[in-house]
């Protein structure tokens, strides 16, 4: 397979999972996670989102970007270093993402309230810091939203103490639709050991690459935003978005709308 056939079928297959959210959103598929952030705004709330390794993007695309809602907090790891007790190296590796301990003090800084909604996006959806995160909430009373890929975390065995996974404790679970191992492509004909090690790639199997759950996670973002904007201004409300800061008197619009939620939404980080 060479480059241009390569692009070509992973166009195919990002294609292909964007049609069917497409769908799926026409549909209203998308509806209950929809009518949980319009509600969890109209009463004056927080939407609250996190993720760890690639899946911050997710949160990313639901906090703090142009074109975004602005009631919005993005909840991240390395919190715990810039306002917990943790250092730097504590960040290393992906020990820290796979901990349920260290969720307890997260929630703290988290600032989460009654009346506000967290939506956690994972991949797998197993690993400790996302499960433990998403009972805390729950324990809490405060709704979760998960965006993660069903395939994948039904074929792993869950990594929390509870042997739950994300998308058992959540309220409304929203599919990514990547596939197990996130990657779409096989690459042949390439030697598949690990020097000093064993590989999980044997019997045949290609070189996974082309991964999708990144793309297909912010496509779900968009169509949320989206949706919970149109719910908002139906009845001739302006939905509080935020505005480019590269564009003139974007500054001063997204400042004062940022000004209703002092203390409770942070950027930056």
């Amino acid at each position: 397979m060479d480059f241009s056939q390569a692009v070509t079928d992973f166009a195919a297959q990002v294609g292909d999972r964007l049609d069917r959210l497409t769908a799926l959103a026409a549909d209203g598929g998308l509806d209950a996670a929809v009518e949980l952030m319009t509600a969890t705004i109209e009463s004056g709330g927080v939407i609250h989102a996190f993720g760890t390794g690639h899946s911050e993007a997710f949160a990313m695309e639901i906090a703090g970007r142009a074109g975004g809602l602005i009631p919005t907090n993005k909840i991240a790891l390395r919190d715990l270093v810039l306002r917990g007790s943790l250092t730097t190296d504590d960040l290393g590796g992906s020990g820290l993402e796979r901990n349920p301990v260290v969720v307890e003090e997260l929630w703290d800084l988290s600032g989460i309230r009654t009346g506000d909604l967290l939506m956690i996006a994972s991949n797998s959806g197993v690993n400790g810091s996302i499960v433990g995160l998403a009972l805390l909430a729950r324990d809490n009373g405060i709704p979760v939203v998960a965006v993660t890929s069903l395939e994948h975390t039904m074929a792993v065995q869950p990594k929390h103490p509870s042997g739950q996974r994300l998308s058992d404790v959540a309220v409304v679970v929203l599919d990514n639709l990547a596939p197990y191992g996130d990657a779409t492509l096989e690459l042949h004909g390439l030697s598949r050991g690990v020097e000093g090690g064993s590989s999980p790639l044997s019997g045949g199997a290609g070189v996974p690459v082309g991964a999708v759950s990144s793309i297909t996670a912010a496509y779900i973002a968009q169509l949320l935003t989206i949706g919970v904007s149109e719910r908002i201004s139906a009845d001739g409300r302006r939905p509080p978005l935020y505005l480019s800061a590269n564009i003139p008197g974007g500054d001063e619009h997204n400042s004062a709308l940022e000004q209703q939620y002092a203390g409770r939404i942070h950027r930056g980080t």
